[in-house]
């Protein structure tokens, strides 16, 4: 009934098929709707809340496990999709949407109009660092790796047209963390998908970011006797001592590549106490902010830790004490026994066993599967697509240093900074936690954010946007 609606509304030169209201049976009918490599699970309308529109809510698979959710405004629809990727190892669909942050959810293009997709990347998962679901499983880590991206606009473009009459004119892509390499990924894989793309703190080479340099900060934190040496609690200390060495006054660093901190002055001289460090310490410290290297001293990924990040440890590195936080070891040891190698170790692997002379190397094979950080963007930007990279520089976990060297490397294939800044923008956040999840100093956060409104504008009228934070 709805193509025959828009199709006479189009012959009589009326309104145009977006702009015609949705009936709760037009939505009911996608529960019927024929998928080519997949099938349609539910259809149902969810009411007008204070925050979003009415809109079609359909879920549907994509062969052979990948989850998909669009939701379709049954209103005022603006001819566009908006879709976002997921984080961690994914597996929950729709998680992002069950909270109030725009990462890695719908929420912000269903307020604004958009058709909204999102998937589960492919599997169920216990958890976001539940990486069970690849052992032995090279079909679901393609899923994961690239496909589930295609996949699930390829679903979402099939109900835009069913439900609307007409295809998607616009399509962005929103994602941070593992959504950031998923958003990596679409401009290089697909690299005519998306007009404008949002990547926050991209995990764009997991197979160096988790397999090496995770497995490098649970290394060398952990001493002789398996247990944990800078314990929950000591990065305060930490924390206000690189603040005076490089800090400002509003309490952030604002780069820390210019600061290589210097805590010999915290060594205790006798018993070790809450207002000094123990050498043991002091080494795990030095280690953490040099990053990782091999047994002939060869830097093994770019940066460590950046200093000034401190604050936000205890939720990814070194926990807080009551049993909270601390989700480093999950993601580590997660993905090297599931997701590392072409031969998957299995539940016994842990960070301790990785090899920083022999497995960097056999991690090559993945890396092909799941890695982003190709800076050759040359079709993506022959296509006219628009980048928005934004990361923290204080993110502790994914570390900022790889975001600069990949922008760096992607000016130089572009044939320099100027070129590539027609199609890219770089925003480098100082005193940001990842993906702004934790408030840093002042409060900023991801809610500091709007990376969406200068999209589209760099869209529509071609100018490159200056900032993504909101003005106060």
């Amino acid at each position: 009934m709805r193509h025959y609606i828009c199709a006479v509304a189009a012959a009589l030169g009326l309104t145009s098929a977006s702009a015609l209201a949705a009936t709760e049976q037009d939505c009911l009918e996608l529960r019927d709707m024929g998928l080519s490599g997949g099938f349609v699970t539910s259809a149902r309308v969810i009411e007008k809340s204070e925050a979003l529109p009415a809109y079609c809510e359909v879920r549907a698979t994509a062969l052979p496990s990948i989850s998909i959710e669009v939701r379709l405004p049954m209103e005022e629809w603006n001819g566009g999709l908006y879709q976002a990727g997921c984080g961690g190892f994914c597996g929950i669909l729709g998680r992002a949407d069950a909270g109030k942050s725009w990462i890695n959810a719908m929420r912000p293009g269903l307020e604004r109009g958009y058709a909204t997709a999102t998937s589960d990347g492919g599997h169920l998962g216990l958890s976001v660092v539940d990486g069970s679901w690849a052992y032995n499983n090279p079909p679901l880590e393609r899923d994961w790796g690239w496909r589930s991206i295609g996949e699930t606009n390829r679903v979402a473009g099939a109900m835009i047209e069913a439900f609307y009459g007409d295809p998607s004119q616009k399509a962005i892509f929103q994602g941070c963390s593992t959504g950031g390499r998923m958003a990596h990924m679409a401009a290089q894989k697909y690299p005519e998908m998306f007009q404008g793309i949002i990547s926050g703190a991209p995990a764009m080479d997991y197979t160096g970011q988790v397999g090496i340099m995770m497995s490098w900060l649970v290394q060398t934190n952990t001493g002789p006797d398996g247990e944990q040496i800078l314990k929950p609690g000591r990065e305060k200390l930490v924390g206000e001592a690189v603040l005076k060495q490089c800090g400002t006054a509003d309490g952030v660093i604002e780069d820390p590549r210019q600061c290589r901190p210097d805590l010999a002055s915290l060594t205790c001289s006798g018993e070790a106490s809450p207002q000094c460090l123990t050498k043991a310490e002091l080494q795990v410290l030095d280690q953490w902010y040099s990053g990782p290297v091999n047994s002939a001293g060869e830097q093994l990924y770019p940066g460590g830790v950046p200093a000034g990040s401190e604050p936000f440890w205890w939720l990814w590195l070194i926990g807080d004490g009551e049993g909270g936080g601390r989700l480093l070891d999950a993601f580590a040891t997660g993905f090297g026994a599931y997701m590392a190698f072409p031969q998957d170790p299995g539940p016994e692997w842990s960070p301790a066993d990785f090899d920083f002379d022999r497995d960097p190397a056999r991690l090559e094979i993945m890396s092909a599967v799941y890695n982003a950080d190709n800076p050759d963007l040359t079709a993506f930007r022959d296509a006219g697509g628009k980048l928005i990279v934004w990361h923290g520089w204080a993110d502790p976990i994914v570390t900022p240093f790889k975001t600069v060297d990949w922008y760096e490397r992607a000016a130089e294939a572009a044939g320099g900074e100027a070129v590539l800044q027609q199609n890219v923008a770089l925003f480098m956040i100082p005193g940001m936690d990842h993906c702004g999840i934790l408030p840093g100093p002042g409060g900023i956060s991801n809610a500091s954010l709007d990376p969406l409104t200068p999209l589209e504008s760099w869209i529509e009228t071609g100018e490159r946007p200056a900032s993504i934070l909101i003005a106060q």
